[in-house]
């Protein structure tokens, strides 16, 4: 599913005001993260992600990386923060704009 401008604007507005939940370290993308991820991730709908000790180069590849492997949406990132979106169909939370 492709996000229009729309509800992707209107995650990074919801986003705001969230606070990083999961913080990936100098051990990258390691199982026990993932797994807390998607948990969270599937929990929460739309989380925060903190990429720590990285050079901006070597985040972005993790934060793309993250996303391909859990199928997730990148909303946007702004400096180490990555706020990233994924629809739970069991027990949806955000009901989107249709535009």
């Amino acid at each position: 599913m492709k996000l229009s401008k729309s509800q992707i604007t209107y995650l990074r507005g919801i986003g705001h005001k969230l606070k990083p939940i999961i913080t990936i370290s100098n051990r990258g993308l390691s199982a026990p993260l993932m797994n807390e991820f998607l948990s969270t991730i599937n929990h929460h709908e739309l989380i925060k992600v903190r990429v720590r000790n990285h050079t901006k180069n070597d985040r972005d590849a993790i934060i793309e990386d993250l996303c391909l492997k859990t199928e997730t949406h990148l909303i946007g990132t702004i400096g180490n923060i990555a706020l990233i979106y994924k629809t739970n169909n069991d027990n949806q939370k955000i009901t989107l704009p249709k535009n």
